[in-house]
C-alpha cells in the first residue's frame, strides 16, 4: 500500500531551460516584481504557512486498524530494512515516548533503529506542537482513498489530527489526492458529505473567505495515476464549490500552459478553483533553478491568477537530502525569498513529515552517528554543515514571518544552521 504519488517527470521537469537569474543583493525585490495584490483577504491559508501532513505511519503492535509497517516499509507485512525500507530519510526519535524497534542495524553511534507511529496520539501531538513552536499555520492533511484497508486508519487519523490542531493552536484541512482513486468523482463527494465535512465543526478546522477549506490534489496531471478526463474532475470542483468550501487545486507545475506534467484542455478545471498550488517536488535541486522557475514559472502563474481572481500558492521544498539538494538551507530560503518577493498569497511547505521522498521539514537525523549502520541514508550535515534537527522548522518559521511582514524581505538566509 505505499502509493509512489508524486514522483513523476521529475528529471525532465528539473533540467528545463538554462539561464538562471544573476544573484540580487539583500532586501531587494524579486526580478519581475509582484503581479498584484492577493485575490483574497488574509485568513487560515491566504498570507498563512500551510504544511503537507502525510500521518501516514503505522507499526506492527501500534493498535491502528492497518495492522503493519505502513509506509516504512515496501512489504509492510515485515520490518522496514537495508532490503525492505520505504523511507529515504531518517527521522530524530528523541522526543518520540513510543518507539518502534525496526530490522535496520543499530544507529552508527550504538542506539537501536526505531520508528514512530502516527497511530501513537503523542506522535501527532508532538508534531503539531513543532508547527505551533515554529510558524506552521496550518497543516493540509493528506486524505487518500479511503475506500479499502486504508479507510480505518485514515478517518481514525483525522480525529487525531484535529484533536492536536485544538490542543496547539493550529488549523487543519481536508486534502483530497486522487492517485490511483478510479471512482473519485462519486467517491470524492460521498467522503466528504458522511465523514470528512462534519470536521468542519472543529474550531481548528481551517477557513477562508468565511468558508472551509478542501484541497483537491491532482487533477490534469499527465500521468496512469490521474487518468480523468477534463468533464469529470470539473463536475467534482464546480460540486465542492456548490457545498460552500473554499476549493483549493493541487495542480501540475505547468498547469497554465498544459504541457509537460499538465494535460492539455484542463483550463477550465484549473480556473475553476480559489486557490491554485502548483507541485513542485522534483522540480528544481539548487537555487539556479529556484531563480529559473521564478522568472519562467512562477510569475506568469501569478499573473494568470491575478487576472482570475485567483489566490495563488506556490510549494515551498527543502530539498531531496538523499540527492544532497538541500545546501544547508540556502535552496529553502531562495525559494522564500523570491516568493515573498513576489507577493503570493500563500505558501504551501512540502512537506512536514514525508520521510519516504527526504522532503521532510519534521526532525532529522543529525549527523552519520544518528542514521542505522549501512543503511546509506544521508543526516542534516551531510555536505559538513552542522545542522540541527529542527533546522528546517526554524527555516519555516523565519520563512513564515517574511511573508508576514515580521522580518524584511532578505536574500540572506537569517536562520543559522545551529544555534
Amino acid at each position: 500500500m505505499n502509493i509512489g504519488r508524486r514522483r513523476l517527470l521529475t528529471t525532465a521537469l528539473a533540467a528545463g531551460a538554462a539561464g538562471a537569474l544573476t544573484s540580487r543583493q539583500a532586501g531587494a525585490a524579486p526580478a519581475g516584481g509582484a503581479a498584484g495584490p492577493p485575490a483574497g483577504p488574509v485568513g487560515d491559508v491566504v498570507g498563512k504557512i500551510t504544511v503537507g501532513y502525510q500521518g501516514w505511519f503505522a507499526c506492527a503492535g501500534d493498535g491502528a486498524p492497518i495492522n503493519g509497517w505502513w509506509h516504512w516499509s515496501k512489504d509492510m507485512s515485515r520490518p522496514p530494512s537495508t532490503s525492505n525500507g520505504g523511507i529515504t530519510s531518517w527521522p530524530d526519535m528523541r522526543d518520540y515516548q513510543h518507539v518502534y524497534r525496526t530490522d535496520y542495524a543499530n544507529l552508527n553511534d550504538g542506539r537501536p533503529a526505531t520508528v514512530f507511529s502516527s497511530w501513537d496520539d503523542q506522535t501527532v501531538d508532538t508534531h503539531f506542537r513543532w508547527m505551533q513552536e515554529h510558524g506552521c499555520d496550518t497543516a493540509a492533511l493528506q486524505r487518500f482513498n479511503p475506500y479499502g484497508a486504508e479507510g480505518p486508519t485514515r478517518d481514525a487519523m483525522a480525529q487525531k489530527v484535529r484533536s492536536a490542531a485544538e490542543a496547539h493552536g493550529r488549523k487543519f484541512y481536508i486534502m483530497y489526492d486522487v492517485s490511483d482513486w478510479a471512482d473519485m468523482q462519486a467517491q470524492l463527494k460521498e467522503d466528504w458529505t458522511a465523514k470528512m465535512q462534519a470536521h468542519t465543526a472543529s474550531s481548528a478546522y481551517a477557513r477562508q473567505n468565511g468558508k472551509p477549506v478542501v484541497c483537491i490534489w491532482g487533477f490534469g496531471f499527465n500521468d496512469p495515476q490521474r487518468p480523468f478526463a477534463p468533464d469529470a474532475c470539473l463536475d467534482v470542483v464546480n460540486w465542492f464549490k456548490s457545498q460552500g468550501v473554499y476549493l483549493i487545486g493541487g495542480v501540475p507545475t505547468h498547469w497554465r500552459t498544459g504541457t509537460d506534467d499538465s494535460r492539455p484542455g484542463f483550463s477550465d478545471v484549473y480556473h475553476g478553483f480559489h486557490m491554485i498550488s502548483p507541485w513542485m517536488v522534483g522540480r528544481i535541486s539548487d537555487t539556479a533553478g529556484a531563480d529559473r522557475f521564478l522568472r519562467d514559472v512562477n510569475t506568469p502563474d501569478k499573473a494568470d491568477c491575478d487576472a482570475h481572481g485567483i489566490d495563488y500558492q506556490p510549494c515551498v521544498i527543502p530539498g531531496d537530502l538523499q540527492s544532497r539538494h538541500r545546501a544547508h538551507g540556502d535552496l529553502m530560503w531562495r525559494q522564500f525569498y523570491n516568493m515573498v518577493g513576489l507577493g503570493v498569497a500563500g505558501i504551501y511547505v512540502s512537506m512536514f513529515d514525508e520521510y519516504n521522498e527526504s522532503n521532510q521539514i519534521a526532525k532529522t537525523a543529525e549527523t552519520a552517528g544518528d542514521v542505522p549502520a549501512g543503511s546509506g541514508f544521508y543526516a542534516l550535515d551531510e555536505d559538513g554543515t552542522s545542522c540541527s534537527s529542527d533546522y528546517y522548522l526554524r527555516l519555516t518559521d523565519d520563512g513564515g514571518r517574511m511573508l508576514k511582514g515580521q522580518l524584511p524581505l532578505t536574500a540572506t538566509r537569517p536562520t543559522q544552521p545551529r544555534v
